[in-house]
């Protein structure tokens, strides 16, 4: 089982953790470093496990920021992981695989890989290549299987695709692979549902999927813009351990900045900026269970 083969990785350690505990770990998208310091600033201040994810155009943007992200994490006074989310690219995970922090481990605790945009038996193939590869560097693995429609800044558009929910062999299948934690489609969707009353998900779907995973691997929750607290907490009792963000936490930081853009000093565009996004992550470690459980 991949949870016991990698069972000293961080990222396994804080999702375990999680799931004993039944609460949520916030997983923050993160491009900038306003948005890093606020997340660990918040976990500090409530004294909470967060994980921060970096899609693949951190890298290609700047390994250097990979770096500074991976120094803040291990520098926290609470656990703080780092994520790569939704690589897409065999030949990007592979890079970042080998990118170490400055205490000589992987500077990524955990890479998903998504190999979703291939048809069925190449993503798994190349899943299960992929993951071995992770694993022999002692990087945990997360995997997407059926689809989880949409699209978001920072990771290729799938709106155009079919949705599909996943299925029970689909499980068995990627548990297989090797993977650590699995992103199920039940309804959720990268982007925007346009109001809560369109946010459908399939409770006793995810409700049958944690009981294919338990002990085996842990799930983890895509596609959570306008969730409310309430549906989080659902999705939690049904196995969720971690959620990850990226509007729920980052719109008043974005409406701050088009409102105050060349009007304030940069300095307070990024210390006020920081602050809205650290409140916004503590209010949801509030929400998810996590404030006092690192």
């Amino acid at each position: 089982m991949a949870l016991q083969k990698l069972s000293s990785n961080r990222a396994v350690k804080m999702l375990n953790a999680a799931r004993a505990g039944q609460y949520g770990v916030l997983g923050v998208v993160t491009y900038n470093m306003e948005t890093l310091i606020a997340c660990i600033r918040a976990a500090e201040a409530k004294k909470s496990p967060i994980q921060i994810l970096l899609f693949p155009w951190a890298y290609k943007y700047s390994p250097l920021f990979v770096d500074f992200v991976a120094h803040a994490c291990r520098s926290a006074s609470v656990p703080v992981t780092l994520h790569m989310d939704h690589a897409q690219d065999p030949e990007v995970i592979k890079k970042v695989a080998k990118i170490k922090a400055e205490d000589g481990t992987p500077a990524f605790d955990s890479i998903m890989v998504d190999m979703s945009h291939y048809e069925k038996e190449e993503n798994l193939a190349k899943t299960r290549e992929l993951v071995a590869l992770c694993h022999d560097q002692g990087i945990a693995t997360e995997a997407e299987p059926g689809r989880i429609e949409g699209g978001e800044d920072g990771v290729q558009d799938t709106a155009e695709l079919e949705g599909m929910m996943t299925t029970a062999e689909e499980v068995d299948e990627f548990v297989d692979t090797g993977i650590d934690f699995l992103a199920p489609a039940f309804g959720n969707v990268h982007g925007e549902y346009g109001g809560v009353e369109n946010i459908k998900l399939d409770y006793p779907r995810l409700e049958s999927i944690q009981k294919k995973c338990d002990g085996k691997v842990q799930i983890v929750l895509h596609g959570t813009n306008g969730f409310p607290p309430d549906i989080m907490a659902k999705c939690i009792k049904l196995g969720v351990t971690r959620v990850n963000v990226n509007k729920l936490v980052m719109d008043p930081y974005f409406d701050y900045a088009k409102t105050n853009t060349g009007k304030k000093p940069l300095t307070s565009l990024m210390d006020e900026g920081t602050d809205l996004i650290q409140k916004a992550c503590e209010e949801w470690m509030d929400h998810l269970g996590s404030s006092g459980k690192a």
